[in-house]
């Protein structure tokens, strides 16, 4: 017998309790239902890595300086010829009315209003253009290579119409990774959650498989996108592209060399293979790899100001929020989500202001070190 939801009503004004972004975690369980929640939560198989996103950035130490003069700083930084005010944007979150019903029209009204740029995902319960109505602030479309390139190009050239100023390609979960926790809990999309976007798409062509062949590997990864169909990609579009998922440094450097526009190093928040490194581990050589002045992204375990610092000494230009997201939409909607970037935005500066960086340039890994074991 499922579980019936019994959740608290969404608040409307922001409690001083809620001091850090970690509270909305604790709360989000309380307003949305059990299943729903662990399939937002958990990360893949042990979960080794969705642990470990979080642990190494509590590895990484700063250090505080003083009588620095930091009365002019600003965090301002441009990303492909747009200017932001902050380097902090919210990431592709799928299915966002299992947190509220507003789902990702309530994500990126917040992100207009804290000045966020909004990442709106292929699998959003939302379309696009929906989103795209909801916000006149900068917005990129996040794509999933479809089963057919007609299909794929068909959600290109709306994202183009509708204004987004560019495409991020994902590429790291071509199969999902074992999401044990989600499956204990009997989680099951609802009825009433749609991947508006896919709405219309063909049915995908049944393939027959012999019994010595693996459902795996000759049967889903046989559609998997490879480096040709990110060729393929960059003649469909004027758009940048920026590729997710990248986690080696000879991913990365093939990325800069086919001429994409950025990438950002991402291991889906541990929901993909588990036991590959935590982001911000793999950051410093990927930003090697690729020079200095190559575009790069962090995404997966950011939970403080404090994080976004240490990501953008590591050579991070940015990061992506994800699953503070969605717990900051279950506890408030919209209010919640933009209370969340406040609180992290906020904290980035103070963290500036002690470590004497009045600008996003001035930090590097000077200002870090390595917390003792």
């Amino acid at each position: 017998m499922k579980e019936k939801p019994t959740r608290q009503e969404k608040l409307t004004q922001i409690p001083p309790d809620i001091a850090a972004v970690n509270d909305y975690e604790k709360l989000a369980k309380h307003f949305i239902s059990h299943p729903h929640f662990e399939y937002i939560a958990g990360g893949s198989a042990n979960e080794i890595t969705l642990k470990n996103n979080q642990k190494a950035f509590d590895d990484i130490g700063l250090y505080s300086r003083v009588l620095q003069d930091v009365s002019k700083g600003s965090t301002e930084l441009t990303l492909f010829g747009e200017q932001y005010r902050h380097p902090i944007f919210l990431a592709p979150v799928a299915h966002q009315q299992l947190a509220h019903p507003d789902g990702e029209l309530a994500s990126a009204a917040a992100a207009e209003a804290m000045e966020a740029g909004f990442i709106a995902s292929t699998l959003s319960s939302t379309t696009l253009e929906q989103i795209a109505n909801t916000t006149h602030y900068r917005k990129w479309f996040q794509l999933y290579f479809q089963d057919t390139k007609a299909f794929t190009l068909s959600l290109i050239k709306r994202a183009e119409k509708a204004g987004y100023s560019a495409l991020v390609v994902t590429l790291d979960v071509p199969i999902n990774g074992l999401r044990n926790r989600a499956q204990r809990a009997n989680f099951t999309l609802p009825q009433e959650v749609r991947e508006a976007n896919l709405e219309g798409k063909p049915s995908p062509t049944q393939r027959q498989l012999n019994r010595t062949q693996s459902i795996i590997f000759q049967g889903i990864m046989k559609d998997a996108p490879t480096w040709q169909d990110l060729q393929w990609l960059q003649q469909q579009t004027d758009l940048p592209i920026i590729i997710k998922g990248i986690l080696h440094p000879a991913d990365a450097a093939r990325v800069k060399e086919m001429g994409f526009a950025g990438l950002v190093v991402s291991n889906h928040g541990g929901r993909a293979l588990d036991g590959v490194p935590a982001s911000i581990t793999a950051l410093p050589s990927i930003r090697h790899r690729v020079g200095a002045e190559f575009p790069i992204l962090l995404d997966s375990g950011v939970r403080r100001g404090a994080d976004i610092f240490k990501a953008i000494a590591y050579g991070a230009n940015a990061v992506l929020i994800g699953r503070p997201q969605m717990y900051a939409l279950a506890v408030a909607g919209a209010l919640g989500v933009a209370h969340m970037l406040r609180l992290l935005r906020e904290e980035l500066e103070v963290t500036m202001a002690l470590t004497g960086c009045s600008t996003l340039q001035e930090i590097n890994t000077e200002c870090t070190f390595t917390q003792p074991q």
